[in-house]
């Protein structure tokens, strides 16, 4: 082989050498004789499309199987054989471990059906029975339930009567008598009553049936008022539980599908744009999100700030895509206009051919003279198509420079656009992970002077009844008209965060904890001589806030944890005030 060293050398070394052997150009024949031709090891490359695409098609019908597909999608994104060559081996010796012991369970499962158990009688224990077979969907869960139900019976399933046993003595006239003749509160029925149908019909919108049970059982307890009609209720509200359980289940498998569903297109997201950078800050945050416990205040910040964002990079996209479509519009003209002066530059060719063969035949001076005018026109057409498609080409070489410099800068623009999920763009505040890495920076620079540092966490209070009141619009006004008033109150080195929704924190940098009490106050002050104006209406904006000084080996979180604790102590004493942790 000859001695090549550079890379470039190899790869047109590896290109002729395809070429002489006849060997198909495809890219696993190029990376063997590259490697052959450089002296070095072929390291096979990690498939990760490949498995990614054989993990997406994984089952996940039960939490063993979506457990298992997690740990190969990790692995997969890791690009780790070891982890994947673990995790199936883990399920291979789970599959050759012994299967469930059916036949213990169906013994267990008979002794306690036929067992007496007091407070179960055997048409409750056969109507439990029948919604466990009823509602399981695999083997696995089947296997699970039935131990569960035999477990309770052992344990004995008299204290699921507690709703009828455990009546309160004394309780208000009007009451019904429970099944033992004891009476039952009426308090206690409306109670029941209120949970069946202000707190379970919210959980339960994705499965009227169960809602309209709810509704039902709801409608008994109120008017029950014999003891029988209690029995019956409470053989209703336990079959009611069995469903529900079974609901919640689905539900809990459901949010862990869909959660696993949106991680697979976070990860392959990328793959499905040109430039990976324009998603960077949109999969940051996403990420982000989707690594903490979910709860709909984080989802409508992500929301929001994520919609402006998009909005932004649509603008740029289009704008580049604008720059890159006129500048194939002017290659297209370029090779036209090559085109043109090689059809002229032929005719000019003919031309002179036939000249000088009317040269070679020509017997007089005058004919020479005028093949000679023939040719001075024809060289000066020529000389002027010349220049012409000179002057274009100079031309158009400077709007492609102009173009590429114009998509370099809609490409750098888009890029910085990209990094501005850093900060809030309704308020201007630093977002979760601008607030991370500035908490970060404060912590070093106090631990480092060995100086007092602060977190205040606050929360405007009564903010639902103002998006309820007035919209969501003046909702983002008032959030904007706080931020700007707290950063107008404080100092330049004190740091404010939005945590989500209507929650601030606040970095308060080289300050004691009265002090930084002290500061909030003052802000509260100032928020209440700065009225939010809505519609010429002056309207009250206030907040509670805890305040937290960082301790000496205390990690961020915990302070933040703590400031938090302490806004829920000063909503609870009444709002509108700062209490210290």
């Amino acid at each position: 082989m000859a001695d090549t060293q550079q890379p470039s050398d190899i790869a047109r070394e590896t290109l002729r050498q395809l070429a002489l052997r006849r060997t198909p150009p495809t890219p696993d024949n190029y990376r063997t004789l590259y490697h052959e031709i450089a002296g070095t090891a072929a390291a096979e490359t990690f498939p990760e499309r490949a498995l990614k695409a054989l993990s997406a098609g994984l089952p996940r019908a039960t939490q063993e199987q979506m457990r298992f597909a997690r740990q190969i999608d990790t692995a997969v994104g890791e690009g780790s054989w070891d982890a994947i060559k673990a995790t199936l081996t883990e399920l291979l010796n789970k599959t050759a471990a012994a299967p469930p012991n059916w036949s213990g369970l169906i013994r267990d499962l008979l002794s306690q059906y036929e067992a007496r158990h007091a407070g179960t009688t055997p048409a409750k224990k056969r109507e439990a029975l029948e919604h466990v077979l009823a509602a399981s969907g695999t083997p696995d869960i089947l296997f699970t339930r039935l131990q569960s139900l035999v477990r309770n019976w052992a344990q004995g399933i008299a204290a699921e009567g507690a709703l009828t046993d455990a009546a309160a003595p004394g309780a208000a006239a009007g009451g019904a008598p429970a099944a033992d003749g004891r009476p039952i509160s009426a308090e206690l029925q409306e109670l029941l009553a209120q949970l069946l149908v202000n707190t379970l019909s919210v959980l339960l919108g994705d499965t009227p049936e169960l809602n309209k049970e709810a509704a039902g059982l709801a409608a008994d307890i109120r008017a029950a008022a014999t003891a029988e009609q209690i029995a019956a209720f409470t053989g209703r509200l336990k079959k009611f539980s069995y469903r529900l359980q079974f609901v919640a289940e689905d539900q809990a498998e459901l949010r862990g599908a869909l959660l696993h569903l949106l991680q697979l297109i976070i990860e392959n997201i990328s793959e499905l744009v040109v430039d990976d950078r324009w998603l960077q800050g949109q999969v940051s945050v996403v990420r982000e999100l989707v690594g903490q416990p979910l709860s709909l205040r984080q989802l409508d910040d992500v929301e929001r700030r994520m919609k402006d964002l998009i909005y932004k990079q649509s603008n740029l996209k289009r704008n580049l895509s604008d720059a890159q479509e006129r500048l194939k519009a002017m290659l297209a003209s370029f090779v036209d206009r090559l085109a043109d002066f090689a059809s002229t530059t032929g005719e000019y060719h003919e031309r002179i051919g036939v000249c000088a063969d009317k040269i070679s035949k020509s017997n007089d001076i005058t004919e020479l003279s005028d093949v000679l005018d023939v040719v001075m026109q024809e060289t000066r057409t020529v000389q002027l198509a010349a220049q012409r498609s000179r002057d274009e080409l100079l031309e158009m070489r400077a709007r492609v420079q102009e173009a590429e410099q114009e998509v370099a800068r809609l490409q750098d623009e888009l890029a910085q656009t990209s990094e501005m999920v850093r900060h809030d763009t309704l308020t201007g505040a630093l977002n979760r992970k601008g607030m991370d890495e500035a908490i970060e920076r404060e912590v070093g620079r106090a631990r480092r002077r060995n100086s007092a540092m602060c977190v205040a966490m606050l929360d405007i209070d009564n903010f639902k009844r103002i998006n309820d009141s007035f919209g969501h619009d003046v909702g983002d006004q008032a959030l904007v008209h706080l931020a700007q008033v707290v950063r107008e109150t404080l100092r330049p080195q004190d740091t404010l965060a939005r945590y989500g929704g209507e929650e601030f924190v606040i970095i308060l940098a080289d300050t004691a904890l009265d002090d930084a009490v002290n500061a909030m106050v003052r802000v509260q002050r100032e928020l209440t001589r700065k009225f939010f104006m809505h519609r010429n209406e002056k309207l009250l904006i206030t907040f509670s806030c805890g305040v937290a000084e960082l301790g000496a080996e205390e990690a961020p979180p915990g302070a933040i944890k703590r400031a938090d604790q302490a806004m829920y102590l000063a909503k609870r004493a009444g709002k509108n005030r700062v209490v210290a942790a």
